[in-house]
């Protein structure tokens, strides 16, 4: 589990940047916790405040470890700082085990890496040097600056059998990322969660199931011989009025449920981290609500890293305060995070009142407002 990540000079985040995701005194919804960290964080706020930002140095570390494909570092580099160095640091908690990892960049070179298990120091690299502590200490010289050198290390020697670090990647390669706006999903263990690639390869039975447990009016039917480039093999079969509709000329917002479906199925299932940008798109509130709970209350080695609109998720009875970040932007300091329960809100109020009232930020104020 990620407990707790820093950043600075990363897109709109100028300053450093403490993301907490340890448990705080807060006693109920142990359910969403494991291992001492929260099992999720939902990040609100204006639009073009930071929040898709806020979950992208998680998605990047996923990027750069385990996908294969060129990353353009510059990308991520601060708009309007003078400092041109990147720095992203990451402490997981693993099998109660600490991994402490961090690099910096500029440009598109890598300037430093460094690797902790349990404070005994695995990597330490600086340019294009590195030292490799694993068996015994070995020393690199040139090594590619365009490339992290954990990664290098990992599909080289798979850490000579070091086990938590082998834990500690098996982790990462369940974790799935979800840009629900484009209807995108990324996995980092090379199988695809399409729900059509999902449906031809596992059948529609998990899905049912879960659709009939929360008591929605209709199933999903798959039928491999129907296939074309419109989805016609896939359909709702609405049981109240016994009829058959293929998923093209479904609802939007069927459409992207069932689009996300068996990637929040299957995460629950094997565990890692499930990132979910504009989560709110297509969905209507209580579904919302339903998948939030649906993992908190059934998943444990996962977390949930997510951003939506949605203020109803801002409910104690769903979420704590210890798992919802304000994100504001504050002009050329660029945009800031404030952790719910650092106003310590009580367990009897009102989260969504308190932040539409302005209490935690991160809300906007436009014409309406001003009359």
């Amino acid at each position: 589990m990620l407990k707790k990540m820093i950043i600075k000079n990363f897109k709109c985040f100028k300053n450093e940047t403490v993301f907490d995701f340890r448990k705080t005194n807060y006693r109920l919804l142990e359910k969403n916790t494991y291992e001492k960290t929260v099992k999720g964080a939902l990040f609100v706020g204006e639009n073009a405040s930071g929040k898709t930002t806020a979950i992208q140095p998680v998605k990047l570390l996923l990027d750069l470890l385990l996908a294969d494909r060129d990353i353009s570092l510059n990308l991520y580099q601060c708009f309007f700082s003078d400092n041109k160095i990147t720095e992203l640091k990451y402490e997981f908690l693993i099998g109660g085990h600490e991994i402490n990892y961090g690099f910096s960049f500029s440009g598109n070179r890598f300037l430093t890496e460094q690797l902790e298990v349990d404070h005994d120091e695995i990597i330490d690299r600086i340019g294009t040097n590195a030292m490799l502590n694993l068996e015994k200490e070995d020393s690199f010289y040139d090594i590619d600056d365009s490339l992290l050198f954990l990664k290098r290390v990992y599909f080289n020697t798979k850490f000579s059998g070091h086990r938590v670090l082998l834990e500690w990647f098996d982790y990462l390669k369940k974790s799935v990322y979800i840009d629900s706006l484009r209807r995108r999903i990324a996995t980092y263990n090379g199988e695809s969660l399409t729900y059509r690639n999902y449906l031809k390869k596992y059948g529609t039975d998990k899905l049912n199931r879960f659709l009939e447990m929360n008591h929605f009016r209709y199933s999903v039917q798959y039928d491999h011989e129907k296939f074309d480039e419109e989805g016609r093999e896939v359909s709702f079969v609405h049981e109240d009025i016994g009829i058959s509709i293929p998923m093209f000329m479904e609802s939007a917002g069927n459409q992207a449920f069932i689009n996300i479906l068996p990637a929040i199925l299957t995460t629950v299932e094997r565990g890692g981290m499930l990132i979910i940008d504009e989560f709110s798109s297509g969905l209507h509130n209580k579904l919302e609500e339903l998948l939030v709970s649906y993992i908190m209350q059934y998943s444990d080695a996962l977390q949930l890293f997510f951003v939506s609109h949605s203020t109803n998720l801002l409910s104690n009875s769903l979420l704590w305060p210890d798992q919802i970040y304000a994100v504001e932007l504050t002009d050329t300091d660029g945009s800031k995070l404030l952790r719910f329960s650092e106003e310590q809100p009580r367990a009897a109020q009102n989260l969504e009142k308190m932040y539409l009232s302005g209490v935690f930020g991160g809300i906007p104020e436009y014409g309406i407002d001003k009359k």
